[in-house]
């Protein structure tokens, strides 16, 4: 079976380390060891492919040239001619699977007059954000694709409850909606890894792993830390990740003295996040209250499959995800006094910790594995007998080096990351 992978958002490398480049990944190589053979259509490319995507063709779509939003976003549009194009030019898929990205409708289109199914993965709502954190020129033009994308696709697959939500209120949408959250392979996490990173068994260690983005609660997360570590002076705070909001994040920590006491890793690859989640004795996700909170954070997953007790926000998607007092503990949203409470019961409670860790990462291995949503989007696709007939076969071409068929070759590679054009 082919399918076509379509990833056309300039923001997202699909072979980076974002959270949204994992996902790419993750779902590409857990159809691979179903023997199915994907070919990746992207925009971005972002680097040399990660072990496991070292074979699969890759189609390059046109880089977005640097400009003006209005240009950027008229030549965005323009690419669908392109990519028909190029889908055309290599036959006939089984399957397209497209990440929706914020101008692109030809993959869906493609798959309906080949009459093959078409899925279109939503992970947000891409014009709320477009408009609100990068500039929005042609709003009106942005919602007649997401009209035309949505009502074209065979099936939508939404990452969250809130996502379904935003995309039913399109017309025409019907029962087409299936929620499938993030997932995680949780062979890559086991609690004995060793890690290089020196830090006492003895010490109590808050961990956090993502973006340093206002919207992950860094600051309720050191509001809590200081009130714990007032108490305990053997807590650690380990930060993992970079990002926009390290420099005011050092200012508060030096604010509470509190620098000393913490360890910032910066930007790391995804193979490193195993060895660093070894360290923790506890992760959290310190969320601020958002009344459009639609995510479905991949740190979390991580975090379960790695058997820590979690501590996270109760909102959105995580209020599903995480039975309190059973495979984990949620706190209000934004409250950094019963954040603090909540990692203080977990010092003085280990045995608690661990019995949560289990239980997390039982979750993971029996609902939220990379290759059970591999094979439920088959399922939704209508190719579940095709897909058994396909486990454990090998790949139905030989292992070639990624072919890059660079349509826009002189292009210089889009400088941004993030959702669309962050």
């Amino acid at each position: 079976m082919r399918i076509a992978y379509i990833c056309a958002d300039p923001g997202i490398p699909v072979f980076g380390q974002k959270g949204c480049s994992i996902h790419v990944q993750e779902v590409i190589r857990a159809w691979l060891k179903l023997g199915m053979q994907v070919e990746l259509f992207a925009t971005r490319i972002g680097g040399e492919p990660p072990p496991g995507l070292e074979t699969i063709i890759v189609h390059r779509l046109p880089s977005i040239p640097k400009g003006e939003i209005a240009a950027r976003e008229q030549a965005a549009l323009s690419a669908n001619i392109n990519l028909r194009l190029t889908l055309e030019k290599n036959g006939v898929f089984d399957l397209v699977y497209e990440r929706y990205s914020l101008w692109s409708f030809a993959g869906m289109e493609y798959a309906q007059s080949k009459g093959i199914p078409g899925l279109l993965e939503v992970n947000a709502p891409l014009i709320q954000e477009q408009a609100k954190h990068r500039g929005l020129v042609n709003h009106a033009n942005a919602e007649k694709v997401a009209q035309r994308v949505f009502s074209t696709a065979s099936a939508i697959i939404a990452v969250s409850e809130e996502i379904k939500t935003y995309i039913e209120a399109y017309p025409g949408v019907n029962q087409r909606v299936h929620v499938i959250a993030n997932g995680v392979n949780p062979e890559r996490f086991f609690r004995d890894i060793k890690s290089p990173l020196s830090i006492q068994q003895e010490t109590f260690t808050v961990g956090f792993v993502g973006t340093l983005k206002p919207w992950h609660g860094l600051s309720i997360l050191v509001e809590a830390f200081d009130t714990l570590h007032k108490k305990y002076r053997n807590t650690r705070l380990l930060i993992v990740g970079d990002g926009p909001e390290r420099e005011n994040l050092v200012t508060e920590l030096s604010a509470h003295g509190l620098l000393d006491a913490t360890h910032f890793t910066g930007a790391v690859t995804p193979d490193k996040i195993p060895e660093l989640l070894a360290k923790m004795t506890v992760a959290v996700a310190p969320y601020p209250h958002q009344s459009d909170f639609y995510f479905s954070p991949l740190k979390v997953y991580e975090y379960m499959a790695a058997g820590l007790p979690v501590v996270a926000s109760g909102i959105g998607q995580l209020r599903e995800l995480i039975e309190d007092e059973m495979n984990g503990l949620l706190c209000p949203p934004g409250d950094a006094v019963a954040l603090a409470a909540t990692l203080e019961r977990l010092y003085h409670n280990p045995a608690l910790g661990k019995q949560l860790g289990k239980a997390a990462r039982q979750t993971i291995q029996h609902h939220h594995t990379w290759d059970a949503i591999a094979k439920r989007l088959l399922e939704i696709a209508g190719m579940t007998e095709g897909a058994d007939t396909f486990v454990g076969a090998k790949h139905l071409r030989p292992d070639v080096s990624v072919l890059c068929q660079d349509t826009n070759a002189n292009a210089s590679p889009n400088p941004h990351g993030g959702a669309d054009w962050e």
